[in-house]
């Protein structure tokens, strides 16, 4: 229901108690429709109501709804698509899809364990235990895990730097991969995923372009036939390989050019063609078997090998070498976090591609166990590949069992296929590396943030380039710094509008977006459009202060008056206010007492609102300058504000103790005006002010 009030004009609240001018001429009240505003608790109640319901309380409810199959299907994920599975429709595709990328992880598991500056033999193991696990405990259906290229790189980075045996670098891999796991088990239970949302897109694809150019140089070395330092900084690669040009074998160099020019060409193959897609996937495999079969024919002297690899499944072994624990904590947390950005995004890509959703908590947590469980099985850190889980999509994979039949075309190759691996030339798998990140080179991602935010632009180029020249611990910091950086600012300078009235409707918009809109003379109606806590209140404060001395520059209305009487705070966008908030509120209101201006509050949400009344503030402003709508606060703002017909004393030349007291006749003018009886609003009166517009015109203005 609709309740409407009288309200006078401010002409009666100052002229009738000063005797310096002659009484005015009476105006009519004017109708004004007010929408009741539902204060927090009455105010005989000093005890607030409840707010609303905590997250813990809400955790708490939420588990003893629980059944049984909804507890099995959060530590289980894959009983959810094992009781739907659908036998006839999904098995064919699943296990074309796990046959396809089964082939396609083996020769690359070995190339990225090269990349690792390991054995072959551990990105084998690495590419078996944890996509086993992972299929059970993870929540995407279509995500293929295990090694990849930029983990790889930051083990190799990491490791490179620590003067160790051959065996001790093993070591510290297989405990990165318990620690990588335990910091992901611990974000998912702890419900921590939604901290990798401050490090923006952009800062991603910076850093994953650099570091595509970093992990391709650190392959030149099996294409040129001579040996390049090992760094994470372009600089000193160029260096190394400028250096070592006399060195240069033509065989490995023709040989791992031929099969990367093959493998490109049977992925672009792919890509463009529907009736090829098989070709993606068979890039690897096609790359291993041609460069096997030319060494057992031909029997090269010139072109290095895979060398032995140990036949059968990893054995069970605890994790060694705990002394470097502490010393691994920043890789640990570096990889986890490089980890995380690459898999749970396509995961979720993937999720909504096939309809349905994914928990990120919970993918997190999947991760985590998987690369624990892979530990025990002399696995380095792994995690979802957006190559090989894009062939899976591609190639129909609908459920988990695709992981599954992953592991098994993976533990055949490691029973039965090891001594064939022993022929395949170190060039070959090179190529295969090269061939999967020139994918990472995200060129089109800057041209588009070129055109349309400089800002994230910026985040890319110097993301990429410190990653380039600095390497990538550091350019991973910097990116993760602009990004926080841009995130507190953009939160400690929120946007602030002054809002103007849309012609011929009731709607109050921005009036540097709609020109059109037009405001009031003795009124400034300011939206926040951000949470209100200690970081902003400053800039909140010095806003509001420019708003009230310059005068935007568009169409005014209503009485013609010299300076500002009332401050309306739009405050429907503001989700939080803290105590930092409510303090710069208080003093904000007093300074604007100092100078006879009236604060009012429309449409506080509930939390704010009850904030701002436990505080006092609302009994400060008074309760009858809270509003539901701007035009509410309007409507009644207005009727206090003198008009020139009056010929009223302007408010400054007003004795000292009539000047203190004028915000306060002015709230008791305005609770009288609430006791008034209900009037019909509507049109403005013919005989009222003709300065004062009506505010819900029949015509457009």
């Amino acid at each position: 229901m609709e309740i409407t009030y009288a309200s006078s004009s401010l002409s009666d609240l100052v002229g009738s108690a000063s005797s310096m001018a002659r009484t005015p001429t009476q105006a009519p009240p004017r109708p004004v429709k007010v929408i009741p505003f539902q204060h927090p608790y009455a105010a005989a109640d000093t005890t607030p109501t409840s707010s609303s319901t905590t997250p813990l309380s809400r955790w708490r409810t939420k588990v003893k709804r629980m059944k049984t199959v909804d507890w099995i299907d959060f530590f289980l994920p894959c009983s959810r698509w094992i009781r739907t599975y659908n036998w006839r429709e999904n098995l064919q595709p699943d296990v074309i899809a796990g046959v396809t990328v089964g082939v396609m992880l083996v020769p690359q598991s070995m190339s990225y364990a090269k990349l690792a500056g390991l054995q072959p033999i551990y990105g084998l193991y690495t590419g078996l235990v944890p996509v086993f696990v992972y299929a059970i405990f993870g929540s995407s259906r279509q995500l293929a895990v295990g090694p990849v290229a930029l983990v790889s790189l930051l083990v190799s980075n990491v490791l490179g730097n620590i003067n160790s045996s051959a065996e001790l670098y093993t070591e510290l891999a297989i405990l990165l991969s318990l620690m990588v796991g335990i910091l992901e088990c611990t974000m998912g239970l702890l419900r921590l995923g939604w901290l990798i949302r401050f490090i923006s897109h952009s800062v991603i694809s910076g850093f994953t372009t650099a570091s595509a150019f970093v992990i391709g140089l650190s392959q030149a070395k099996y294409f040129l036939g001579y040996d390049v330092s090992r760094s994470s900084q372009i600089i000193p690669l160029v260096k190394s390989i400028i250096e070592g040009a006399d060195k240069f074998s033509w065989p490995p160099f023709i040989m791992g050019s031929s099969i990367l020019a093959i493998i490109l060409v049977m992925k672009h193959l792919g890509k463009t063609r529907k009736s090829l897609r098989f070709l993606r996937a068979g890039g690897p495999l096609t790359a291993v078997v041609l460069g096997t079969a030319f060494v057992k024919i031909f029997h090269p002297s010139s072109i290095s090998l895979v060398g032995d690899i140990p036949q059968g499944l990893p054995p069970f072994s605890i994790p060694k070498e705990f002394g470097h624990f502490k010393s691994l904590i920043p890789t640990a947390m570096l990889i986890t976090g490089v980890a995380i950005l690459e898999s749970v995004g396509i995961a979720k890509a993937l999720a909504a591609k096939n309809g349905y959703e994914l928990d990120s908590n919970q993918e997190l947590f999947g991760l985590g166990v998987a690369n624990i469980c892979g530990s025990f099985f002399s696995a380095y850190p792994s995690t979802g590949s957006f190559s090989r889980s894009a062939v899976n999509h591609e190639s129909g994979a609908k459920t988990g069992l695709s992981g599954i039949i992953m592991g098994i075309i993976m533990a055949c190759a490691l029973l039965f296929m090891t001594p064939l691996f022993e022929y395949i030339p170190q060039c070959a798998l090179a190529a295969i590396v090269v061939s999967a990140v020139i994918g990472l080179v995200d060129y089109d991602e800057a041209i588009f943030l070129w055109r349309v935010d400089k800002k994230d632009f910026f985040l890319w180029a110097v993301t990429g380039a410190t990653t380039l020249f600095l390497g990538i611990e550091i350019g991973v910091l910097v990116g993760v710094g602009f990004s926080l950086a841009f995130v507190i600012h953009e939160s400690a300078n929120p946007h602030i509008a002054v809002l103007g009235r849309l012609p011929g409707t009731t709607v109050y918009r921005n009036i540097q977006q709609y020109p059109e809109a037009y405001t009031y003379n003795g009124i400034v109606i300011v939206r926040i459009d951000s949470p209100i806590y200690f970081a902003n209140t400053s800039y909140i404060k010095d806003r509001l202060r420019e708003y009230e001395l310059e005068v935007d520059q568009c169409s005014k209305r209503g009485p013609e008056v010299e300076r500002i009487y009332f401050v309306i705070l739009e405050m429907a966008p503001v989700t939080y206010v803290d105590s930092s908030a409510v303090q710069a509120l208080k003093e904000l209101y007093q300074e604007y007492a100092s100078r006879d201006i009236q604060i009012a509050i429309a449409n506080p949400n509930k939390e704010v609102l009850l904030t701002l009344a436990k505080s006092g503030l609302i009994e400060q402003v008074g309760k009858e300058w809270c509003f539901v709508r701007v035009h509410d606060a309007v409507q009644v703002c207005l009727q206090h504000v003198p008009n020139s017909n009056n010929a009223l004393p302007k408010i400054p030349e007003i004795s000292p103790d009539k000047h203190s007291r004028f915000l306060e006749r002015l709230g008791t003018r305005r609770k009288e005006d609430l006791s008034t009886s209900e009037m019909e609003s509507g049109e403005r009166d013919k005989d009222s002010d003709p300065q004062l517009e009506p505010l819900l015109s029949r015509k457009s203005h």
